[in-house]
């Protein structure tokens, strides 16, 4: 799969089947959006393409406000988001930098500059509440008449259910945040989890008997707590391990997100090396302790828990 910052160029450029959206955790409905797209692309002889936001569109409304809780947290990063679009089949990505330039286009502007001259769009599904251009003053009946002036065809998918439930990324945040990783799973179609490189930490959790590798989380995750999480990538199957996701309280203050990973009866070094935290079960919300004794004990407590949790 190829991915690109930005516009291809002229040289990059292939007409195409495209559908445009955030994509955050590429939950079954993108995955339905996706499958759509492909079987369209190989029908008309076109490359199957995504374009994408980055970052999404309502952070960066909401740091231009000033106010980031307005963000939405996110489900996946960005390498993970890439691994699903290309696991469902898509050809190429478009990564948009979503700035004030982009934010400002016309609805005609963005038809003419991006899907045409831009992608060479042939054909286009969105979904049904699909809104485009600055102040999203575009919306589906404009695109389809902008697709017969400019020769591309749109069709539009409608909502996917799970039960009487709408399959989105915000029903995936919620259950994400209320800690329901089952529910997650179900509007996912597999479990959840976050990618990394492993990266050097203050050894904190070394001197106190429950060694960690490390991921750095660069944005608000959808779910925060600890848990009980198995490893994938450092051996030829998953480890067992329990897990701290948040901003460590008790030993800084700097609100830095930190995804901290303890394997058990586990020792070989994994610096640099990428791997996979799959969730499970949360244990609980993360807590400020008042000395480093109490958090070790809470931290015995995690483990005993998890590991009860794998020989059940």
């Amino acid at each position: 799969m190829k991915v690109f910052r930005g516009l291809p160029n002229d040289q990059a450029r292939a007409p195409c089947a495209l559908t445009i959206g955030n994509f955050d955790g590429v939950h079954r409905g993108h995955q339905t959006l996706l499958a759509r797209v492909r079987a369209a692309a190989d029908s008309l002889g076109l490359e199957a393409a995504v374009m994408t936001f980055e970052p999404h569109p309502r952070e960066y409304f909401a740091r231009r406000s000033g106010d980031l809780s307005r963000a939405p947290a996110r489900i996946a990063n960005l390498r993970d988001k890439l691994e699903a679009l290309e696991n469902g089949g898509i050809d190429r990505v478009i990564v948009e930098h979503f700035n004030e330039h982009f934010a400002a286009m016309s609805p005609e502007e963005f038809t003419e500059r991006v899907l045409v001259e831009g992608l060479h769009v042939k054909w286009l599904m969105v979904g049904e509440d699909f809104c485009y251009g600055a102040r999203r003053a575009g919306n589906v009946a404009m695109l389809v008449e902008a697709g017969k002036r400019h020769g591309f065809h749109v069709e539009t998918l409608p909502t996917v259910l799970e039960g009487e439930q709408r399959i989105s990324s915000s029903a995936v945040r919620a259950t994400l945040a209320a800690g329901d990783l089952d529910a997650t799973g179900a509007l996912l179609g597999h479990p959840y989890s976050i990618s990394g490189h492993v990266i050097h930490g203050q050894k904190l959790g070394r001197t106190l008997g429950f060694p960690t590798l490390n991921l750095r989380v660069m944005h608000r995750p959808a779910l925060q707590g600890i848990f009980v999480v198995q490893v994938h990538g450092l051996a030829d199957g998953p480890l067992p391990a329990v897990a701290s996701l948040g901003v460590r309280p008790t030993v800084e203050d700097a609100g830095r997100m930190l995804l901290e990973v303890h394997i058990f009866d586990y020792a070989q070094p994994c610096y640099g090396k990428l791997v996979r935290v799959e969730f499970l079960q949360k244990l609980r919300d993360e807590e400020k302790y008042v000395d480093l004794d109490t958090l070790t004990a809470a931290i015995h407590r995690d483990a005993e828990q998890a590991r009860a949790w794998f020989a059940a």
